[in-house]
């Protein structure tokens, strides 16, 4: 990835829907964040604020760069070979592009929840115990502890508590989505950035997901991309719009759907688009 540093552009999309309290810690703060693909600019001066104990939900139609800044967050971005970008990322006050960040320091406090179901092809214990046993932990009792506590975290410890030495294949669809955001868990992250973590669900499994994620933001700072502006409306505390790779509106979720003070945010919201 190259890090680039051009003109500022003085346009700013979100100035006027900002909405800053005062009394909320600041997680991650994107600053005149631009981000290429080759000669493609994917995202445009992004500059965004995410608050600590909330869940952020990111919306737009497809293309709009919703996933593209949920993968900056945690710079697996970078693993595409012609990325560029210019400006700051901003988490707990430090620039994560900046050349002395560690990666691997980053993704210790920043945990990934994928669009679909990724568990490893090892039991369940040892879908969670992996994380812990990448950072030294060995001790059998200590290892225990972990797995029980993230699996109970993650809402699925009584389904699984008699299953944990069979493979995680063996689980639905609904259930391996809980075991990653436990295996997530595990390593005692910060921030939880989730990319459509329900779109391959059934009904009954995205409903558990989302009681999950409400129940997980009481110790954890959330940020969900979501196709569903529903899902968007009923679990999160503050809603981004984007489109075309441009922060059209970022306020809080309630006056965003019901007020929105952008025309193309209304548009959006009410099917005229996307």
């Amino acid at each position: 990835m190259q890090v680039v540093v051009p003109e500022r552009e003085t346009k700013n999309a979100t100035s006027s829907t900002l909405n800053t309290p005062t009394d909320k810690k600041i997680v991650y703060h994107t600053k005149d964040l631009n981000l290429w693909y080759g000669e493609d600019q994917a995202l445009k001066n992004i500059n965004l604020p995410i608050y600590e104990n909330e869940v952020t939900a990111i919306i737009g139609p497809s293309g709009c760069g919703k996933s593209t800044y949920i993968k900056t967050l945690n710079r697996m971005v970078e693993l595409v070979p012609s990325v560029r970008v210019s400006g700051e990322i901003l988490y707990r006050d430090k620039d994560i592009l900046s050349k002395s960040y560690k990666v691997e320091e980053l993704r210790t406090n920043v945990g990934m929840v994928f669009q679909k179901p990724n568990p490893f092809p090892k039991s369940i214990y040892d879908n969670i115990a992996y994380g812990p046993r990448i950072h030294g932990i060995r001790n059998k009792k200590v290892l225990d502890e972990i797995v029980e506590k993230s699996l109970r975290g993650a809402a699925i410890w009584d389904e699984v508590k008699d299953r944990l030495n069979e493979n995680a294949y063996g689980l639905s669809g609904g259930q391996q989505q809980r075991l990653c955001i436990a295996r997530c868990l595990a390593i005692e992250p910060d921030v939880i950035l989730m990319d459509e973590p329900t779109s391959a669900l059934d009904p009954i499994s995205t409903l558990k997901v989302e009681e999950l994620v409400q129940k997980l933001k009481k110790d954890y700072s959330i940020v969900i991309v979501t196709h569903n502006m529903q899902q968007a409306a009923r679990i999160s505390d503050r809603t981004a719009f984007f489109l075309s790779g441009e922060v059209v509106e970022y306020t809080e979720t309630d006056k965003l759907f019901s007020n929105p003070s952008d025309k193309r945010t209304e548009d959006y919201i009410t099917g005229r688009f996307g």
